[in-house]
């Protein structure tokens, strides 16, 4: 459940604004405010259910987004090689380490 949690966040921080405003909102309060479903319902006046079938249906729409953009996955190949680079520049002073860098920072360039 911790790892759905932190992958919706993450797709969530991607495309919230192509979300509509209850399911955005909803969403917004279930996951990152942490509220229960019945939290939500007594102050929008609503079902559980509804609740439930707009956060349902947001998450269905923030994996479908991630699908055919892929902005999340990009990002966090980014983040790797930035990663990486960093330790490799942290490293050593030798060649080896220098080419390794360059490669990586290579990869980073070409990525977008």
């Amino acid at each position: 459940m911790l790892e759905k949690t932190n992958q919706v966040n993450l797709l969530f921080d991607f495309y919230a604004p192509l979300l509509k405003g209850k399911q955005r909102e909803y969403l917004e309060l279930y996951y990152l405010d942490d509220l229960s479903l019945g939290e939500i319902a007594q102050m929008h006046e609503v079902s559980r259910q509804a609740v439930y079938d707009h956060i349902k249906r947001a998450e269905k729409q923030l994996f479908e987004y991630e699908e055919k953009l892929q902005l999340a996955i990009r990002h966090q190949r980014r983040q790797e090689v930035i990663s990486q680079a960093i330790l490799l520049a942290e490293a050593t002073e030798e060649s080896k380490p220098r080419e390794e860098l360059l490669s990586l920072l290579r990869q980073l360039s070409e990525m977008d």
